[in-house]
Order: C-alpha cells, then sequence, then structure tokens
C-alpha cells in the first residue's frame, strides 16, 4: 500500500472486497493531515516564527505521516485475517470451536488498528492546537483542512473499534477499546474548534 497508486488504491477500494475498507481510509485521513501539518510547519520557518514549537511539531507530523501509513496497511492486514477465520470449516464440534476462536482472535487483533490510530488523533489534534498560534497565516487554511481529516479518521477509528467489540472475549481488552472509542468525542471537539479558529483568522 506504501507505494501503490492513488488511482490503485481507489480501484481496490471501489471493488468487491472488504479490504481494504473504512479502516484503511481512516489511518489515511490521519496521514495526510500529518503531511499538512508538517507542510504548514515547512512554511512558518523563518526568523519571524516560533522555531522550537515549529520544529518540534514539524518532527512529530512527519512521524505520524508515516505512521498513518502504516496503520493502513495493518488494518487491511488485520481484517484479512478476519476474512480467513470466517472462512474456516465448521462441519464438526471440534472444527466450529476452532472457527470461534479464531474468530475472536482475529476481531481482537482487528481492533488494534483503529486503536492505535485513536492515538495518533490525540496526538495529531494536539499538533494542530500547538501550530496554530505560530503558523504563517498564508496557509493556516491547510490547519483546518488537516483537522477536518484529524475529525474524520478519529470517528472511523470509533466505528470501527466499536465494531469488533461485540466479538471480543477479553473484558479488560474490552474496556480498554470501549474508553479508547470513547476519546473520539473528545478529538472531533479540539479538532471543530481549530477548524473555528481558522475560520475566525482568515474572516479578520
Amino acid at each position: 500500500m506504501r507505494d501503490e497508486s492513488i488511482g490503485s488504491f481507489l480501484a481496490r477500494l471501489a471493488a468487491r472486497s472488504a479490504a481494504p475498507g473504512g479502516g484503511a481510509t481512516g489511518a489515511l485521513h490521519a496521514a495526510q493531515a500529518a503531511a499538512l501539518l508538517a507542510m504548514v510547519a515547512r512554511f512558518s520557518d523563518g526568523v519571524r516564527y516560533d522555531a522550537e514549537t515549529v520544529g518540534r511539531v514539524r518532527a512529530a507530523a512527519d512521524g505520524l505521516a508515516d505512521e498513518g501509513v502504516g496503520l493502513a496497511a495493518a488494518d487491511s492486514a488485520a481484517f484479512e485475517k478476519v476474512i480467513g477465520a470466517y472462512r474456516l470449516p465448521k462441519d464438526t464440534a471440534r472444527e466450529k470451536a476452532a472457527r470461534s476462536a479464531a474468530i475472536a482472535d482475529a476481531m481482537a487483533g482487528a481492533a488494534r488498528p483503529p486503536a492505535d490510530l485513536m492515538a495518533a488523533c490525540v496526538r495529531l489534534v494536539g499538533l494542530a492546537e500547538e501550530l496554530l498560534p505560530v503558523a504563517n497565516k498564508n496557509v493556516i487554511s491547510d490547519i483546518a483542512a488537516a483537522a477536518a481529516a484529524i475529525s474524520a479518521a478519529a470517528v472511523t477509528a470509533a466505528v470501527n473499534i466499536e465494531a469488533n467489540l461485540t466479538s471480543v472475549k477479553d473484558p479488560a481488552l474490552a474496556a480498554e477499546l470501549r474508553t479508547t472509542a470513547a476519546l473520539a468525542a473528545g478529538v472531533t471537539d479540539r479538532a471543530g474548534r481549530v477548524i473555528s479558529a481558522v475560520r475566525e483568522e482568515i474572516a479578520q
């Protein structure tokens, strides 16, 4: 996926196949948000700007852009395991038990990439908040675009976590995942405030 063309990815996304799907696109939303923040930081590196903040945001955003692409690939791979588990034979009692265990294990694994994506979204919205006050005003609309993408990524991550929860048998893991999914509300609220602040700045 990392070296795939946009056209090729979109063709696979549109195909009658379960992977890649929403999880991969959510991770790519985050990757694009990170890349936008890194770009704004690079336009804000002159002597008039806060070099320490800009440098920290740029380095973190570059890392999160790469992480987002990795999470997109991880999400697709995890869902392929879910598909494989559902295809296991179920003709005998032993096969049914093995299939059920494999499905539960695969679903727990499939919840990990969106949980990691949520953590990335929390970091990304923090970077957007840090960058906005010190950014080059000529490109702050791209911070709003990044914030919108972060919000989309967080909502996607929450929905995908919730979709996997019914098949997670480990109570501790289920509780952890519910807590992680609940972070989406805070991320979207903070992202919305960043967008509003950008619009107010543009209107002045």
